[in-house]
């Protein structure tokens, strides 16, 4: 089983920020919220702030556990780790994604999300 983390991270204004994958990466064209695979020994913050730094040229600061959640793509089995971040500094640069946008939650329905990410939609929207 793949370790990733994935952060929903929280601009100060409501929004949170989701990505699209880019083609050629695995669920290409769906959005996600942005993170990345455990590196040996790392806590799923580090991994987090050394991913968002890397992938989005940001800084940003996890400050809670949000959640969970297993899932089988068929040629790959992850446990998603989810945190709440704040946005800290930076101006995005995408490498690992073709898009991304600043959303509110009443605004989450309107993309398609990957698989493992999708319960993380219901447990926002009850935050509500």
């Amino acid at each position: 089983m793949i370790e990733v983390a994935a952060a929903i991270i929280e601009d100060g204004n409501g929004r949170m920020l989701i990505a699209r994958r880019a083609k050629g990466k695995s669920q290409e064209g769906m959005w996600e919220f942005p993170g990345g695979k455990l590196e040996s020994g790392e806590s799923p913050e580090e991994c987090l702030r050394r991913e968002l730094l890397e992938e989005m040229g940001i800084t940003i600061e996890p400050y809670a556990y949000f959640g969970d959640n297993e899932h089988d793509y068929g040629t790959a089995k992850i446990h998603l780790i989810a945190y709440k971040a704040r946005f800290v500094s930076g101006e995005i640069v995408l490498t690992d994604h073709d898009a991304y946008r600043w959303v509110r939650k009443e605004e989450l329905g309107e993309y398609i999300f990957a698989p493992a990410d999708v319960p993380f939609l219901g447990m926002l929207k009850a935050e509500m």
